[in-house]
């Protein structure tokens, strides 16, 4: 097992995340206790020391399960992650209230790890609200020992990570952000990573095979990498890539079978970073990746000044990008939230003012359209 150098510890590399443990029936909120247990018996033979939940994981019930997992090993043998659920606006005045109910899901007395839970456009107002207490009763908790050390996960913008840093930055000690080789562009992962570094944070990954699409490329697009590394798997050119940044400390990944897990542990096995070559490489097979399901725009703004509804239409399109490439998922209606109703795609009347002057020739009434009605799907 690879580990790093975090303050004190020495982390593993690989960290185990519990959002995608196995479960019965198909039924996301009915754990396999026993596949999980094993499982986690498997990571801990093979050295992985970290550990990550949630209060919302498999409805409520990853914490419980994992805390049943780990109370089978001495407390010194594992770092323990989980998070407030700030992605859910109601919980936003019971800090206290489900703090202590998740050491008690855990059966733990502390918390190596805790984090405000995906920071984002829909929230960052309400986090950074000193009348809900979260950030001083969290604080409070760590000064106790309850928290041995205390970070946030991001799914938001650059400018929302960098307002949160503003205000909590010097009481962070590492961030959670989306992180793979199609994210480093088409998130702009590329920025956070260095704003985290102006911080000197050292970075958690989440999404490091993007939902698994990067473990399932086509044969177009592995052959190229093929090429270049004969002996290694699809997934393991993700893994490999972020060895490459050297503020990368654990990467978490959602294993649901023993085979997932096998398979990560022989690539933790030993660090194999890409030279410049084959990070160009694959950066072209990302680039190619996005491009067959995405809108080329490329935000020079020349839209915005010719909308008569003032809509911020390379945001709006890279929302539509997002929710297209990855086929749904929470991200583009998270953001959309945030955003004033007279602003969201359905406000285009479609006067194509904008495609006018658009140099990429973006349909873009068309795809506001199409954005539109796939929110109401």
């Amino acid at each position: 097992m690879i580990y790093k150098k975090f303050q004190e510890m020495e982390l593993s590399a690989l960290g185990m995340g519990a959002m995608r443990l196995p479960v019965m029936d198909g039924d996301d909120s009915k754990i396999d206790e026993k596949a999980a247990m094993e499982m986690v018996d498997l990571a801990m033979a093979s050295g992985v020391n970290y550990y990550d939940t949630a209060w919302g994981y498999h409805g409520g019930q990853s914490e419980i399960v994992m805390g049943k997992a780990l109370s089978r090993y001495p407390r010194d043998r594992f770092y323990l992650a989980t998070k407030f659920p700030g992605y859910d606006l109601s919980n936003m005045d019971k800090v206290e209230e489900i703090f202590e109910k998740q050491l008690e899901k855990c059966g733990v007395e502390y918390f190596d790890f805790y984090l405000f839970h995906n920071v984002c456009e829909m929230n960052i107002d309400a986090y950074l609200d000193p009348k809900y207490g979260i950030f001083d009763y969290l604080v409070k908790q760590k000064k106790a020992g309850r928290i041995r050390h205390l970070g946030f996960s991001a799914h938001g913008s650059y400018e929302v990570m960098k307002r949160f840093l503003e205000a909590y930055g010097k009481e962070m000690e590492f961030c959670q952000i989306q992180l793979n080789y199609l994210d480093w562009t088409f998130q702009d992962a590329k920025a956070k990573v260095e704003l985290l570094e102006e911080y000197h944070l050292p970075v958690w990954v989440m999404e490091p095979l993007r939902g698994g699409r990067l473990a399932r490329l086509s044969p177009q697009e592995a052959a190229p990498l093929q090429a270049l590394r004969p002996d290694e798997l699809p997934l393991a050119w993700a893994f490999r890539f972020l060895e490459t940044i050297p503020s990368v400390t654990v990467v978490l990944s959602g294993m649901s079978s023993r085979r997932q897990m096998e398979e990560n542990l022989h690539i933790f096995a030993e660090e194999k970073p890409l030279n410049q070559k084959e990070l160009d490489t694959l950066f072209a097979v990302a680039d190619q990746m996005v491009k067959a399901k995405t809108v080329p725009c490329t935000a020079c703004h020349y839209c915005v000044s010719h909308c008569p509804q003032g809509l911020d239409i390379p945001n709006l399109l890279a929302l539509y990008n997002e929710h297209s490439f990855t086929g749904g998922g929470f991200l583009a209606p998270m953001a959309l939230s945030a955003v004033a109703e007279e602003k969201r795609p359905d406000a285009c009347i479609g006067c194509r003012s904008c495609e006018a002057v658009c140099p990429q020739q973006i349909k873009v009434s068309e795809v506001l359209a199409d954005f539109a009605q796939r929110m109401k799907a």
